[in-house]
């Protein structure tokens, strides 16, 4: 063993001494690491540690706490099928490459706060028992969790870079962020789903959520096709953000405000009298329509048409205190 050379270690069982003595024997610099099917019976530190090549734990069993923090890595980090015993810290780490946690098991609380993956980060099919947190994450290419389940609460706070959350279960609450494409389709939440996002495109059709929903939108554009929100839901935005359906949407209590509406399907929209609307715009007339409602939506939003055409002149610009545009009335 050496500094910057192969690092094959399959199979075997490592403690913390016998740990602890291969990394002083490469100098704190492993080149490529082989480390598939290590068995760690011992707290795992790996602070200080730069792998120079790609590093391989596929399958890897860590019995007690693992923490990569403190540690660089100039390659790519497989961890695909690992299980964690106890906790699990990236917290802070730099991953030059991709890093994969595919069908992973973390048994344990896992934080990843502050880490930067350059080529992204894969969690699909991934089981998170204890909490999660990605705050302040930097994901050059964005994270996959597709399939992934989530224990207990996850906190995907200020996360630079795009996620998917694709047939995701949370089985707790959900904070989530974006500022890359973002999607949720078909995942499930049995408590309250929050998400913030900020200039991308947001899938969520048929996500179902049993708490509350809450959706931040700033210069982003949703879709909320086919969601079931059992809960209160608001979707509010900033900027030029807008909802793009909300198609076969199922929702008792849903307020809606500063979006552009003017592009969005309400076809089989099924409770229309739960919806609350504030300073959002419809694309009635040529200039549009803002309109405030302090009492439920009425069920024209199921059957509009297109514009109002000849009676742009009669629409009011902005509205208030529950009152509909002409053009609405006569849709009810």
């Amino acid at each position: 063993m050496s500094p910057g050379r192969l690092l094959d270690l399959r199979g075997t069982v490592l403690g913390g001494d016998l740990l602890a003595r291969v990394l002083e024997a490469t100098g704190g610099r492993p080149g490529r690491a082989r480390l598939e099917r290590v068995r760690f019976t011992g707290d795992v530190r790996l602070a200080g540690v730069t792998f120079a090549g790609d590093v391989s734990l596929d399958g890897a069993l860590f019995e007690r706490l693992a923490s990569f923090f403190g540690a660089r890595f100039e390659g790519n980090v497989s961890l695909a099928g690992a299980r964690f015993a106890r906790e699990l810290s990236f917290h802070g780490v730099q991953v030059r490459g991709h890093l994969s946690l595919d069908r992973a098991v973390m048994a344990r609380d896992a934080l990843f706060s502050q880490a930067a993956f350059g080529h992204g980060l894969s969690c699909e099919r991934a089981r998170f028992d204890g909490y999660a947190t990605f705050d302040g994450a930097r994901i050059g290419d964005g994270a996959t969790f597709r399939g992934a389940r989530f224990g207990r609460t996850l906190s995907f706070r200020k996360v630079n870079g795009g996620a998917g959350f694709d047939a995701a279960h949370f089985a707790a609450d959900a904070y989530l962020s974006a500022t890359g494409r973002f999607s949720a389709a078909r995942a499930r939440a049995d408590r309250s789903l929050d998400v913030s996002v900020s200039g991308c495109g947001v899938d969520l059709r048929r996500v179902e959520v049993a708490g509350a929903t809450t959706l931040r939108l700033i210069d982003a554009q949703a879709d909320l096709e086919g969601a079931v929100l059992r809960g209160p839901a608001t979707v509010s935005g900033r900027g030029r953000s807008a909802l793009t359906s909300l198609r076969q949407v199922e929702a008792p209590s849903l307020a809606l405000s500063g979006l552009d509406l003017s592009a969005c399907g309400f076809g089989g929209l099924a409770h229309p009298a739960g919806v609350r609307l504030k300073d959002c715009r419809f694309g009635l007339t040529p200039r549009g329509v803002r309109a405030s409602m302090r009492g439920p939506m009425i069920r024209w939003l199921t059957r509009r048409g297109g514009a109002a055409g000849d009676r742009e002149a009669d629409a009011e610009p902005a509205l208030g205190g529950g009152r509909l545009p002409e053009e609405l009335r006569n849709r009810a």
